[in-house]
């Protein structure tokens, strides 16, 4: 099949050609046998996170048939993450992290977690609990935040593609080393800070990127990822330069394959979350125990917890959320957003200390399952996102800067950068717009948005978070009046609480408690851990409903960069039953022909999915012939 020259008469997936498709089709293949000839190093199916969880086999079939054991199935692979936790906490790479975040505390150095896509978002919400915990600090207890050392600026994020990337991924730049460097550049990581970098697969170009640029800086790096070291260094080049370099710190966080296929939003980060936010809240305790008496620990709720404390209270969490009452919960949330979604409604989450991390998981929708994208409120033609996120309290401007604790932090490349850096010559010839004006023109904020709200069966739903629940029954809250006043003009409202108490009655028409014990902790680590397990299952299981998934695969998926080709290529190649070249081939057909007829204000279809039903339809008629 390689290396085709003369004009095919019809396609390899069996659809017959137009007039004039034939040089689509051979443009197709010549990209298709480019890839199965030189990007070998984005073969990644040996990697145990790209690979099917025998556990969750037939979850989207499942699902259909019984919500509640669908959910069991995805909780059964979040149980594989404590065991690969409390061996990652007793070893010495775990205690050599802590003492470097400790000593960058100490002293004048910063520390920066950096990630792309799933752990970039991660790694801006370790830098965002860090400066709750600080800004908290100065209001609630003044007496003590003036005799504590001003830290709340020596934690710091790296996201690919910078903070817009929130919000919208940023394609093709997890492919560029480059990238990386540059944005470690402009942060100016040098000796003194510390770099943690995060990938999931342990392969992310752009992360590593961030890793030998703060190496050549003279800061201190360690890399945690989800798959087996040994097995990245033997058939991942650029992953084994990184873990074979005796500079680096090598956090092996690999627990098995996710729940989804590929969908390291799930237990990776889960598991990064876990580990790198211990990490983290130790090395401050152990800073503030350094500084303040027992009394005023206490007020802090500075606890003497170690490393085995996290693992055992993430493995309660754990059972909390698998108990008959919590699933039912998260299973009526399920139904209720499926139900949303049929009706051809929207949903949009209004939330105050949480919005960060509903942004994480409703961005990540998008990729995972082929979703439309969050929208910009000055373009009126893409298709609006099935799920959005809103702050009710404040204006966008303000809004940003209540979600980040700061100023977004965005890049301002031009052409002539991406010319510096030899980007790729589409992205110098069109730059992508990831600046604060770009950002601030989605609209999460409290503006009335009639795109939100105008289609029939569209849903408003407050989340609420620990000991924000309680406040719910003030009359004066101003959660409450914030939310009760921007859900007005929805069809339907509802509110979800996760934590020890339910939500008072009348908060909303509809509600749901998830019951958890979100403790209290510097960073509130339980709390975030806690909400992204319910979003996942929530997010997972409805779109497992929707058939949006096949078995526990990502049916709808765009292959928006080289480890989606590979990772949508091996999807065709298990369900349609062809080999790798075959459907790599069918896959990039599929892609060309998208190109030339999706209109900006239709739902794309996912070049995946089609594929498979091509292929499949193909091989039917093929075996009817016969």
């Amino acid at each position: 099949m390689s290396n085709e020259t003369d004009k095919p008469r019809e396609s390899v997936s069996g659809n017959p050609l137009a007039d004039g498709q034939d040089e689509l089709i051979q443009q197709a293949h010549r990209k298709a046998q480019h890839f199965i000839d030189h990007e070998t190093q984005f073969h990644l199916g040996v990697l145990p996170t790209e690979q099917s969880n025998p556990k969750t086999a037939g979850l989207a079939e499942t699902a259909q048939r019984d919500l509640e054991a669908a959910i069991g199935l995805l909780q059964s692979v979040d149980a594989d993450v404590p065991p690969k936790a409390r061996a990652v906490f007793a070893g010495t790479e775990f205690q050599r992290l802590v003492q470097a975040l400790r000593r960058a505390l100490e002293g004048q150095g910063r520390i920066c977690f950096s990630g792309c896509g799933a752990t970039g978002r991660l790694s801006i919400l370790l830098e965002v609990a860090w400066r709750q915990f600080w800004q908290g600090l100065q209001v609630r207890h003044p007496d003590l935040a003036a005799r504590l050392p001003a830290l709340e600026h020596r934690v710091v994020s790296i996201m690919t593609g910078g903070d817009y990337a929130l919000i919208r991924s940023v394609e093709n730049f997890e492919d560029y080393q480059v990238f990386g460097r540059r944005q470690v550049q402009e942060a100016e990581l040098g000796k003194g800070d510390v770099l943690v970098a995060i990938s999931e697969g342990g392969e992310t170009s752009s992360v590593i990127g961030t890793i030998w640029q703060a190496l050549d800086n003279g800061a201190e790096v360690f890399f945690a990822f989800n798959n087996p070291a040994a097995l990245l260094a033997k058939h991942i080049e650029r992953s084994r330069q990184v873990i074979e370099d005796a500079r680096v710190t090598v956090l092996d966080l690999s627990s098995g394959p996710m729940g989804v296929a590929g969908s390291t939003r799930m237990q990776a980060t889960t598991s990064e979350l876990l580990v790198a936010g211990a990490a983290l809240e130790i090395a401050l305790s152990e800073v503030l125990r350094n500084r303040l008496d027992a009394v005023d620990l206490t007020r802090l709720a500075v606890a003497d917890a170690g490393p085995a404390d996290y693992s055992r209270w993430f493995g309660e969490l754990l059972q909390e959320l698998s108990r008959p009452e919590a699933v039912a919960a998260l299973a009526a949330m399920v139904r209720y957003e499926e139900q949303v979604y049929r009706s051809h409604g929207l949903v949009t989450y209004m939330a105050d200390r949480c919005l960060l991390d509903i942004f994480t998981d409703t961005t990540e929708r998008s990729p995972t399952f082929m979703l439309p994208k969050f929208r910009r409120c000055d373009d009126p033609v893409s298709p609006p996102p099935w799920a959005f996120v809103k702050n009710p309290q404040l204006p966008t401007p303000q809004a940003w800067r209540a979600v980040l604790h700061r100023d977004p932090r965005c890049l301002s490349w031009n052409a002539d950068t991406y010319r510096e850096l030899d980007a790729p010559a589409a992205i110098q010839a069109n730059p992508p717009q990831l600046a604060r004006e770009d950002m601030f023109q989605f609209l999460i904020g409290n503006e009335d948005d009639p795109s939100r709200y105008g289609v029939p069966a569209s849903a408003a739903i407050g989340v609420v978070l620990g000991d924000e629940v309680p406040r719910l029954a003030q009359s004066d809250d101003p959660f409450r009046a914030a939310f009760e006043a921007c859900a007005r003009p929805f069809a339907q409202r509802a509110i979800l609480a996760v934590g020890p108490a339910g939500p008072p009655a009348g908060a909303a028409p509809v509600s749901w408690h998830v019951g958890v014990q979100t403790g209290a902790s510097p960073l509130r680590l339980r709390e975030h851990l806690a909400i992204k397990l319910v979003l996942n299952n929530v997010s997972t299981a409805s779109m497992a409903c929707l058939g949006r998934l096949i078995s526990n695969w990502m049916a709808h998926v765009e292959p928006t960069n080289k480890k989606l080709i590979d990772r949508g290529t091996r999807l065709v190649v298990e369900i349609a039953g062809v080999d790798y070249a075959t459907a790599c081939y069918a896959l990039h057909e599929t892609i060309e022909e998208l190109a030339q007829t999706y209109k900006p204000n239709q739902e794309k279809p996912s070049p995946v999915a089609l594929t498979i039903a091509r292929l499949r339809e193909r091989r039917a008629s093929a075996a009817l012939e016969r």
